[in-house]
C-alpha cells in the first residue's frame, strides 16, 4: 500500500476546548477531538476526504513537506506537531489500463447501455464492479 506522510499541526485543548488540528500542506483541511487521541484519528480522516475532494473536483494536490520544514512556523508556536501517515489517495485513484476479453456480443451491449447512460465503457465496467463487489 503507499502512504503519504503529512505533518499536523495540534492546538493543545482543555476541559472546555477541544483539541484543534491543522494541516499545513492542505489549506482548508482541518479536524478536532475531544482529546488528543481523537484529534489525531480525526486528522486521519480530514486528509483523507480532502485528497478525495480534491481528486473529484480536478484541484492540483500540494506537496507534503517535512516536519522540519513546518516546525519553525510561529503562527503555531505552543502548538503540538505530529506526523500522520494516510492512504496515496491520488495512487489509488490512477487509471490502469487492462487487456480483457469478452464475447463481441456483450461488448456490443455494454456500449450500448453505457452511451444510453452517458458513461464510456470503462465508466460502466468500473461501475458495474464496485456494485457487484458490494
Amino acid at each position: 500500500m503507499n502512504t503519504l506522510h503529512y505533518t499536523i499541526v495540534i492546538e493543545p485543548g482543555d476541559a472546555k476546548h477541544a483539541f484543534g488540528v491543522v494541516v499545513p500542506d492542505l489549506p482548508g483541511c482541518f479536524s478536532a477531538g475531544d482529546t488528543l487521541d481523537e484529534a489525531y484519528a480525526n486528522a486521519k480522516q480530514a486528509i483523507e476526504a480532502h485528497l478525495e475532494l480534491s481528486l473529484e473536483h480536478n484541484e492540483p494536490i500540494p506537496e507534503c513537506k517535512s516536519l522540519d520544514q513546518h516546525r519553525h512556523n510561529p503562527e503555531y508556536a505552543g502548538w503540538i506537531w505530529a506526523v500522520i501517515e494516510v492512504e496515496d489517495i491520488p495512487a489509488k485513484k490512477t487509471p490502469i489500463r487492462l487487456n480483457v476479453s469478452l464475447p463481441e456480443y456483450l461488448v456490443n451491449q455494454i456500449d450500448q447501455y453505457a452511451q444510453a447512460h452517458h458513461l464510456s465503457r470503462s465508466g460502466f465496467l468500473a461501475k458495474a464492479a464496485q456494485a457487484a463487489m458490494r
